[in-house]
């Protein structure tokens, strides 16, 4: 049976398996105990719920709002919603936490809930595990029959967002462009939002897969495997680029405009681009981002701060170090002007604002970046042996420190040799495990995967 994937990320697992409508009601009744003994005022303790378009995603919406409710907790539904989307509405609506029910990039058989603080955030490693640990306790601070909660709905999510996104370009340099862009938004939560985005700012749209049906067309996760379609789809409408989103759109991939595939690594190297030629100041990336967005800082005058995996990770540091942009390498930007999680939206808008202002083509400003090769690949593994693994990669490359070799255990592990850099991480959303790699050569990339799988014995 496939567990349940309780991590600092949140929670996933199979529907009707390992993710049940009591899993949900209980981990609804974690997350009420948890904001209502935290909370620092009077007011009602109030939550925000958003889902991506996944058939499962009314019935676990329905059952955490009433464990929410049953601590006392009002909910407020917003229905089909981006990630972005709902971080975006529990700052608005002063909520004191939000939740989207979604699985991400994983397949429709999988759904889950993660979890956000006020200010729209995941929350951080220490504060998870108190849910976590209320959650495995089931101390859970239930309400009498006049201390239950009420639930009501709110439509304003996707006017809010688009509003605040536009706020960060130049909406009538862009528009006079009449960019024409192929859209495929996987039938997710992404269709309607993205499409009214790019209607504002008059470009010409092709939208591939735009209800959000939850049914997905092709295996959600943007990758280049899965979006073989797209790139002659781009050709054949001479667009100026193509984008693809995730389930919860606050992933990005693009295609050029001669429709190849430069992968999710470029979203965030495009956006800092941008964002670095209007203003100087520091980047934060997870360890498992390319080194391109450290080559784009330095051309710029500028650095980059790097943070373990995860969304909370690189906004925390955002925050602290007052950032002027940050992401991670699967797609993901964040720009704290609008909300402090990965958002599909803002890097199109940046993405956008960069080919408007140089008029140039996708593929000559890929072509001005240095050029890396950078390969993900994972296997499966049980998450009691993960400590083992790691130590024994730890140990061989601890007996080769030095100058040339640098050592980065904040997250699994990252080696930094002359040739390039590998990493081996457990993830916080899958039961596997994560070899990444990046050099100058495809096959020097390899030559890093292969050590790493040789040494644990794959």
């Amino acid at each position: 049976m496939t567990p349940l994937i309780i991590s600092i990320s949140g929670l996933r697992g199979i529907v009707g398996r390992s993710l049940t409508p009591n899993v949900a009601v209980e981990y609804g009744m974690a997350f009420g105990t948890f904001l209502r003994r935290n909370k620092q005022s009077d007011k009602p303790t109030s939550v925000c719920i958003g889902r991506d378009g996944r058939p499962s995603g009314t019935m676990l919406a329905a059952a955490i709002s009433a464990g929410l409710m049953a601590t006392g907790c009002e909910t407020i539904d917003l229905g089909i919603v981006t990630t972005p989307g709902t971080a975006l509405m529990t700052r608005y609506l002063s909520c004191d936490g939000g939740l989207v029910i979604t699985a991400s990039h994983n397949p429709i058989e999988w759904n889950g809930i993660k979890l956000l603080r006020y200010d729209g955030i995941a929350f951080p490693d220490d504060q998870a595990r108190c849910i976590q640990q209320l959650y495995y306790d089931k101390q859970f601070d239930l309400q009498e029959a006049l201390g239950v909660a009420q639930a009501c709905g709110n439509t304003k999510t996707h006017a809010v967002h688009v509003d605040t996104v536009l706020q960060l370009c130049d909406k009538t340099l862009i528009a006079s462009k009449r960019f024409k862009v192929v859209l495929d938004s996987i039938n997710g939560a992404g269709c309607y939002v993205t499409a009214n985005l790019l209607s504002k700012l008059g470009c010409e749209l092709i939208h591939l897969n735009n209800r959000p049906t939850g049914i997905f067309a092709h295996p959600p996760e943007p990758t280049v495997q899965n979006l073989a379609e797209l790139g002659p789809i781009i050709s054949k409408h001479s667009a100026a680029i193509g984008f693809a989103q995730d389930p919860d759109a606050d992933r990005l991939a693009v295609i050029d405009e001669n429709g190849n595939y430069i992968g999710e690594e470029y979203t965030l190297a495009l956006a800092a681009k941008y964002i670095f030629s209007k203003k100087k100041g520091s980047a934060a990336a997870n360890l498992s981002t390319s080194r391109m967005i450290d080559d784009i800082a330095a051309a710029a005058g500028c650095s980059v701060i790097r943070t373990p995996v995860g969304e909370a990770h690189v906004a925390g540091a955002m925050q602290q170090q007052n950032c002027v942009i940050g992401g991670e390498g699967n797609g993901g930007v964040i720009d704290l002007r609008v909300v402090p999680v990965r958002d599909s939206l803002v890097g199109i808008v940046l993405i956008l604002q960069l080919l408007a202002q140089t008029g140039k083509t996708v593929s000559q400003l890929i072509d001005e970046i240095p050029r890396y090769h950078i390969i993900k690949t994972k296997f499966p593994c049980p998450r009691e042996k993960t400590a083992s693994i790691l130590e024994t990669v730890r140990q061989h490359y601890t007996d080769l420190a030095g100058d040339d070799v640098k050592i980065d255990t904040r997250d699994g592990i990252r080696v930094d040799l002359p040739q390039g850099w590998v990493q081996l991480r457990a993830s916080n959303t899958e039961p596997v495990m994560r070899i990444i790699a990046e050099s100058a050569t495809v096959g020097d990339s390899q030559q890093l995967i292969d050590h790493i799988q040789a040494l644990i014995g794959l």
